[in-house]
């Protein structure tokens, strides 16, 4: 990740404690994550993206509903955490890469990224670069699920609702979860590039792709 906050700033948060958000022990990520893997619309995925893994208790549950799963932090030590954590998961992968300049390349495109407290490190012109490159990478008929902490923050360049609004604003992206809280937003997206039959664009929604409505 090329951020506010440089590789260094993250490297030292992690050697000074080995889960410095306590991401691993905290009810509340818990049961944020539990939401999050809860809203996607599919039941499995074929490829899936996770940026800004951190120490990959989130991967760990995404892993449950992928085929296919890349993972990828900016820190080493956080790297290091995320692949022991998944170690008994041959089909997750986790890497260190910069982003946005070390975006993945997949012809086939990913069918599910997940952009988890992640885009507000960014300055708005680097974060339009990511956001460009995830909806490049995006397989037609694939999701994205934003989430992101609402309150203030160190390091955080931009609030959740500015990078929420601008998710929401790429193309041919049609939002079927919207949950609002004090501490966190949470948004999942469809591509509709695919959609055929009776189902539009307007009428996108997790029940009517299962012929529910």
């Amino acid at each position: 990740m090329s951020a506010a906050l440089p590789r260094k700033a993250f490297d030292a948060m992690y050697a000074a404690a080995a889960d410095p958000w306590s991401l691993a022990d905290r009810a509340y990520d818990r049961r944020k994550y539990a939401l999050t893997v809860a809203s996607l619309p599919r039941t499995r995925y074929r490829d899936a993206f996770e940026p800004a893994c951190s120490v990959g208790v989130l991967t760990r549950l995404l892993a449950e509903r992928c085929d296919r799963l890349l993972a990828c932090d900016l820190s080493e030590v956080a790297v290091t955490q995320a692949r022991t954590r998944t170690a008994d998961l041959p089909h997750v992968r986790v890497e260190c890469r910069v982003l946005p300049r070390e975006w993945p390349d997949r012809p086939d495109g990913f069918d599910l990224i997940v952009l988890s407290e992640f885009l507000y490190y960014f300055e708005p012109s680097e974060r339009d670069l990511v956001l460009a490159r995830a909806r490049a990478s995006l397989a037609p008929g694939g999701s994205v699920v934003a989430v992101h902490w609402r309150p203030p923050a160190p390091g955080h360049v931009d609030s959740a609702e500015h990078v929420h609004a601008a998710v929401r604003a790429l193309p041919d992206l049609v939002r079927v979860v919207e949950h609002r809280e004090p501490d966190f937003l949470l948004d999942v997206l469809i591509d509709t590039r695919d959609l055929t039959g009776t189902v539009s664009a307007a009428q996108v929604s997790p029940a009517a792709l299962e012929g529910l409505r």
